[in-house]
């Protein structure tokens, strides 16, 4: 699920994905990729939008491969200049992708509103807004825009805020020290055991349940 939209992503095929994009991920078994995280000074201002680079040709991926190897000799050596190093093939990259931008396309009403949806809940989530408000926000009724998601994303509007609240909530529990209350709280829970009630009613576990198994596994 990636802007708005599912799609099938093949073996060789490159994701950009700026920051605040609401997207998901379903892998096969035994799938595996390569990740370059870019910081905000170094990210395009041509790329706003997420983008499937489709690489059709042998030059394309090889090219591709060579950089992505590039960058993590680097990374892994810390030889002196290895960040410049890393700045300057990141920034090469980019200009590959921005050249193989497709012509822009044309949206249906459908896939701009599930569009529209999902950008709305990556800038909401926090304040505990519901899909109701979420649509009526869109003009346009809970229903129309429950069977707008679900045909264009495969889930519906109101597992789409859910599963973004639940990243954030794991995100927080695994990788930060604040209190299960100030956790809440940040996501807009009205309050702690509000929380834990939405916590265990979609994974089957208390939040300090998945602290602590979130620990063991770091761990």
């Amino acid at each position: 699920m990636f802007d708005g939209q599912r799609m099938t992503v093949n073996a060789n095929d490159a994701l950009f994905i700026p920051a605040g994009t609401l997207w998901s991920l379903k892998t096969m078994s035994q799938t595996s990729g390569r990740c370059l995280q870019l910081p905000t000074h170094h990210r395009s201002s041509i790329l706003t939008h997420p983008l499937v680079h489709k690489m059709e040709g042998a030059w394309d991926r090889r090219y591709l491969s060579a950089l992505f190897e590039q960058l993590q000799r680097e990374q892994n050596s810390k030889r002196e200049g290895w960040q410049s190093a890393m700045s300057s093939l990141a920034h090469v990259l980019q200009i590959h992708v921005n050249r193989n931008i497709p012509a822009p396309q044309t949206l249906t009403a459908a896939q701009r509103l599930s569009r529209a949806y999902c950008e709305r809940v990556v800038a909401h989530y926090r304040e505990n807004i519901t899909m109701a408000e979420h649509a009526n926000a869109l003009q346009v009724t809970p229903t129309h825009l429950t069977r707008v998601c679900k045909a264009e994303t495969g889930k519906t509007a109101a597992m789409l805020l859910t599963e973004r609240q639940l990243y954030s909530a794991r995100a927080l529990l695994a990788f930060s020290d604040l209190p299960i209350q100030d956790i809440a709280a940040q996501l807009g829970f009205g309050s702690p055991a509000y929380f834990t009630r939405f916590i265990s009613q979609h994974t089957g576990n208390t939040p300090s349940r998945l602290r602590k198994v979130a620990q063991l596994d770091v761990a």
